[in-house]
């Protein structure tokens, strides 16, 4: 008789741990479900390992279960993106594009020389070097139009963003000569990045205290 309240305890015991939603599942079943789909509560498991509940797929089975949700990409990018570009992956350079009245505008295109895709998501900084390699004053000014996206980058191909500066002097720049010191390089950093690529700068002195509008990135 003591035999049979006995095995009927346990019985009874069992059922509860299976109403709990398998509180008693093995660490290592646990841990597989934090990459998984969460189970319905039909669909909960009991203390034991291999059990399972009719209708749903038993997660060892390799066969079954929803598909699995594909991991993002570091920083939220989509699949495929790889990181973001960064200035060893990456050559640039600056080419006029137009001018008129007292404006100028041209291109920063960047081209991914590495052996992976990358992103490039906003602005690039820039900063206006004389011929010894000394900081010639920049004001970087960021355009709003187009809102910045993600572009992919793909090994090979490239990215641009438009610039547009001034040519006629303002406040008490000089009328006479150069406005500003003559820029013979630029100094871009990718976005989110510190380190730069040094790049030529075509486009001769920046009037107005080297204010330079910037757009994002876009593919090129």
């Amino acid at each position: 008789m003591r035999r049979r309240l006995i095995a009927v305890c346990g019985v009874a015991l069992a059922g509860v741990l299976a109403a709990c939603g398998g509180g008693a599942r093995p660490a290592a079943e646990r841990g597989a479900l934090t990459t998984e789909a969460a189970p319905s509560s039909a669909a909960t498991g009991s203390s034991e390992p291999g059990a399972s509940v009719e209708g749903a797929p038993n997660s060892a089975d390799p066969g079954g279960g929803a598909d699995p949700v594909p991991p993002s990409e570091p920083g939220g990018q989509p699949p495929g993106a790889g990181g973001r570009c960064t200035a060893a992956s990456l050559t640039g350079r600056l080419q006029p594009t137009d001018a008129g009245a007292g404006n100028r505008h041209g291109v920063f295109v960047v081209t991914n020389t590495g052996d992976r895709t990358c992103t490039l998501t906003g602005y690039s900084g820039l900063q206006l070097l004389d011929a010894a390699g000394g900081p010639v004053p920049t004001d970087l000014v960021r355009t709003g139009l187009p809102a910045p996206e993600p572009v992919v980058v793909e090994p090979g191909a490239s990215a641009s963003a438009d610039l547009r500066w001034t040519v006629v002097p303002t406040g008490d720049e000089p009328v006479e000569g150069p406005c500003e010191p003559q820029p013979a390089s630029a100094a871009a950093i990718p976005p989110d990045e510190t380190q730069p690529l040094t790049v030529t700068w075509p486009g001769g002195p920046v009037c107005g205290g080297g204010k330079i509008e910037i757009s994002p990135f876009r593919a090129a």
